[in-house]
Parts: structure tokens; sequence; C-alpha cells
């Protein structure tokens, strides 16, 4: 529906605009995201304002200090907002309202396409330095990664649901069935919004053969209990991953993953790698 953001995606913002502030000093921060389906975005979360001249104020791409970040893609700043000469002036009266005067606008670009804008600013008017504008930066990557790992979480879920991988009678597609398994188990501990992660952890389900619980308590078939990273890493062996792969998907440290390994072939009783996978594909662990 036009017009409407996930809320998940708004908490990104939001913690990022507090990063934002604390990294360069700034006394001011606020932003949002571009409304689907249309060229502007919405400004959603403040941080350190006194009004809320600001709040809910619709930014079309083009007007303005963020909707010229919006239009070219970058970042863009003013060292007074009022007097520029550099931006349009549609939103003179609610920045004003604020006592806003220098200010930046940083974009949020994911795939080549513009999905939100982060601000900062200074209610005196003085150029923004080097510094502030890439700790500036620094937060909108931060929400970038956020919102490239969340759409591919949605994606990799909207394939499970719709029509989950059947493998053939001469077991052909099992390697497909595993993929997408590692795959999901690899994002689900990266996304820090809890209601996504828990969608994410049934979706693995529809992946295994058994009811395997959302947060790995104990075993469907063999009374074995993992832990939900000793489930993570043995999806990632199964898909055919390193230790030093399964460490760069799961964005922990080799020795990290090889503690896990351990420990879950210990639980299972299995003396390799291989033994450890065929044993919890048995217990249900794993498809």
């Amino acid at each position: 529906m036009p017009g409407s953001v996930p809320a998940s995606q708004s908490v990104e913002i939001r913690g990022a605009l507090a990063r934002l502030r604390r990294a360069t000093g700034l006394p001011v921060a606020f932003g949002g995201l571009v409304e689907p389906g249309r060229r502007r975005i919405r400004i959603s979360e403040l941080n350190g304002t006194a009004t809320a001249a600001l709040s809910s104020l619709a930014v079309t791409s083009g007007n303005g200090l963020g909707g010229r970040a919006v239009a070219l893609g970058r970042p863009c700043a003013v060292a007074d907002y009022s007097s520029s000469r550099q931006i349009s002036h549609e939103y003179d009266t609610a920045v004003a309202a604020e006592g806003l005067r220098a200010v930046l606008a940083v974009p949020v670009v994911v795939r080549r396409r513009v999905r939100g804008v982060l601000y900062g600013a200074l209610r005196d008017a003085r150029p923004l330095g080097d510094r502030t504008l890439i700790a500036a930066m620094d937060a909108a990557r931060d929400v970038e990664q956020a919102l490239v790992v969340a759409d591919e979480a949605r994606e990799l879920m909207a394939a499970a649901r719709a029509r989950p991988p059947r493998p053939a009678a001469d077991g052909s597609g099992w390697e497909q069935v595993r993929e997408a398994h590692a795959a999901l188990r690899a994002l689900a501990p990266r996304i820090t919004d809890p209601a996504l992660r828990a969608e994410l952890l049934a979706a693995c389900g529809l992946l295994t053969p058994g009811s395997t619980p959302l947060e790995g308590t104990s075993a469907p078939s063999e009374g074995v209990s993992l832990a939900p990273r000793e489930v993570d890493v043995l999806a990632c062996v199964a898909a055919g991953a390193t230790n030093a792969v399964a460490a760069e998907h799961l964005g922990v440290t080799a020795e990290t993953v090889k503690g896990y390994l351990r420990s879950a072939m210990r639980k299972l009783g299995a003396r390799t790698r291989g033994e450890a996978v065929v044993a919890a594909r048995r217990a249900g662990w794993l498809p």
C-alpha cells in the first residue's frame, strides 16, 4: 500500500539517528524513509528536536536539502539553510520553527535506489566539516546494511512459503533445499527486529523434515538439544561451507564456528563434520 513503511525499518532509522548524534556531537538529527510507490520521504523519526515542526513532513524528491540528496543520491550540506542558494525553499517554515541553520542530509541507498534520508543539524550557521559528514555517512551505511538483510530475509521467506522446494524421488533437489535453509539460518541472527526474526526462523521450519522449535531447545525425534548457533553452523557445513566461509556468513570468527561445531558434534555423538550433519538430519534439525 502506497505510503506504508514497515515499523521495523523506522526502528533502524531511529537507532541510526542516535548513533549519528553520538558520533558527530550534532544536537539535532531526524530522518525518514521513502514512501513505497511515491517520490518522497516522510520524516518519521526525530532526535534532539525541540518542536514537532518536522514531524511527518513529506519531502518531495528534488525539493529542499533532503529532496536534493534523494534526487542526486549523494550527501548534501548547507552552512545556513534559510539563505542557501543551493536548494529550493519549500520547507523553510518547518526548518525555521525548529531553529535549524547548518544542516546535512545523507541518503540511504540500497541496490542503487534511495530508500531514506538521515539529517543532522546545528542551530547556528557554520560549515559542517568532513569528519561530521563521514560520521553521518557511516550511520546511513548501517541503515543500508540492515535494510539489505531485511530485504533478503523477506525474499527468502516469500520463496519458502510460496513454493517450498520438493526434492525429486532420486534425491536431486536436496542441495537447493539445504542452500535455502543455510541462507535463512545465516540471516536470522543479523535481524534486529524480533518479529521478523521469528518469521524467518519459522520459514526455516518449512525446509526441515521435522517441526524443529524456533529457538532450538530440543530436537523433534531423538531428544538431541542444539543451540540456535549450533544449528546455524551445521546448516552452513551441510551446504559445503568451510569454517572460514561459515564465519563470514554468520558474522563471527572462525574460532567461534569451531567451538559451536565441536559442541554440536559432542551432543550428536559425531566424530567428524560429516557425521554431525548426518546425525542432525536424522534428528530433524537439518533438511
